[in-house]
């Protein structure tokens, strides 16, 4: 390929210019979240051979499925691009690692080639975008990011381009904690098992960006320990992607495809799906009956007490593990609202000692049972932002660091920060009423696509 980009893996895009050049989130080895998910489809020889020979490497944000350690050992030699993430929790990481790191100044356009220029924009949710301009057309790498202050200039920049590719995650909804249990100890039915057509969204979102293309992105997994293959039942197939899409301004194009951006010639990759092999969970050293040892409900207790907004809205974390019960009181006078957590022992360790608690909730295996009166977004938007984006990526715990972290964010970029906010406390009232798999909330977002697409 002399100018243009392929897609393969989770969230891998290949850039090539006369040679490959840059990838982005190169995981293509190994397994993420303590082994409970792999790839849904092998990556080719074609394509590893390409990923193995880019210049560049950029990473989005630190999930295992976008920065996979087992993977970057194979990329030890190249130039690590990393957006500007206040805390640089990842920077800080590679540096100490040996990697040659460069962090990419927001909304800034750095060329690479003489045909390829990027642009990474990070948001307070530690996600980030990638704009790639390549010999005059457009990609919007959004990952998983959702929207946090960065939209609005984004539909901007595509406005400058007659050809356009956005790639987003989209599917079903499986790629968050959905392992929850009501009290009596069953399993709650996920808001994915309703399957609504995925492309009525994809089609919506397209519009409201003003890209031409949609390429399917960030959510090509599948889950592979025993005790989390049951949510391979909410996964998103490539077929699914498209069902439902509708639309007079752009189209959808398959998930694995080679693009020129010479002769705005696309051609299909069909990788072959990974074999469904199922692992033990012993196999990653998680044994359910294992215990808690000496000294690990203070690890406990010391993580999720140093979070300082836990205490605002909690009265209680509960650890079960190996069958016992190991309470972490924030609030005891009230003592009714609270979360139980029932993982194996080495796992829930390993993500309180790295602070990646994140990976628990996003591997599936860990069994969730919310107590008291919660609303219909479950950990958010007060558990899972505060703990695994604030506090675990971001460094901020104390309401004095979120403060400041908060205050760069909104240094940055003033009136897309503010704008957002406002706009963001809407929604989660919204979500507090009304589940994703509601007819009303459904209906919600179409609107509200159709909406942002106008203004």
């Amino acid at each position: 390929m002399d100018i243009g980009f392929e897609t393969i893996g989770n969230a891998t895009l290949i850039f090539h210019d006369r040679k490959p050049v840059l990838v982005t989130d190169p995981w293509i080895k190994g397994s993420a979240y303590f082994g409970s998910w792999t790839l849904a489809h092998q990556i080719p020889d074609e394509q590893m051979e390409s990923i193995k020979n880019c210049d560049f490497v950029w990473i989005s944000h630190g999930h295992p499925d976008h920065l996979s350690s087992e993977s970057l050992r194979l990329l030890s030699n190249k130039k690590i691009l990393l957006p500007d993430h206040v805390g640089g929790r990842i920077f800080q990481g590679f540096k100490e690692d040996g990697y040659d790191v460069h962090v990419l100044k927001d909304r800034v356009w750095n060329k690479i080639t003489d045909r390829i220029k990027i642009m990474s924009i990070c948001d307070y949710n530690q996600d980030a975008v990638l704009l790639v301009e390549i010999n005059g057309h457009l990609v919007v790498n959004t990952n998983d990011a959702s929207d946090h202050g960065w939209q609005y200039f984004v539909k901007k920049v595509i406005r400058n381009y007659d050809v356009s590719f956005l790639l987003s995650l989209s599917g079903f909804g499986d790629a968050d904690m959905i392992n929850f249990f009501d009290e009596n100890g069953s399993r709650i039915t996920p808001s994915a098992a309703g399957r609504p057509p995925v492309g009525k969204t994809i089609a919506a979102r397209t519009e409201m960006f003003g890209a031409r293309y949609f390429i399917p992105f960030s959510s090509m997994h599948r889950y592979q320990r025993r005790d989390s293959v049951w949510a391979n039942q909410y996964t998103t197939s490539l077929e699914d992607y498209a069902k439902g899409f509708e639309s007079k301004s752009s189209a959808i194009l398959p998930a694995y495809v080679k693009y020129d951006c010479i002769n705005d010639r696309m051609e299909k990759i069909n990788p072959p799906e990974t074999p469904p092999v199922v692992f033990d969970p012993e196999y990653f050293g998680d044994y359910w009956e294992e215990p808690l040892e000496r000294g690990d409900v203070a690890k406990l207790e010391k993580y999720f007490k140093s979070i300082s907004h836990i205490e605002q809205f909690l009265d209680y974390i509960n650890a079960r593990v190996g069958g016992k019960d190991n309470f972490i009181e924030f609030n005891r006078q009230k003592f009714k609202k609270g979360i139980t957590f029932e993982a194996p022992r080495h796992s829930l360790m390993v993500a309180v000692e790295y602070e990646i608690f994140d990976d628990m909730l996003i591997g599936n295996f860990m069994k969730t049972t919310l107590h008291g009166k919660w609303g219909k977004s479950g950990l958010y938007p007060d558990f899972t932002p505060f703990v695994a984006k604030y506090a675990d990526n971001g460094r901020a715990k104390t309401q004095e660091e979120l403060i400041s972290y908060f205050e760069e964010y909104k240094r940055r970029c003033f009136f897309d920060f503010v704008r957002h906010r406002f706009q963001q406390k809407a929604i989660e009232t919204f979500r507090f009423y009304f589940p994703r798999d509601s007819e009303l909330y459904q209906l919600a977002e179409r609107a509200y696509y159709a909406i942002r697409k106008v203004l």
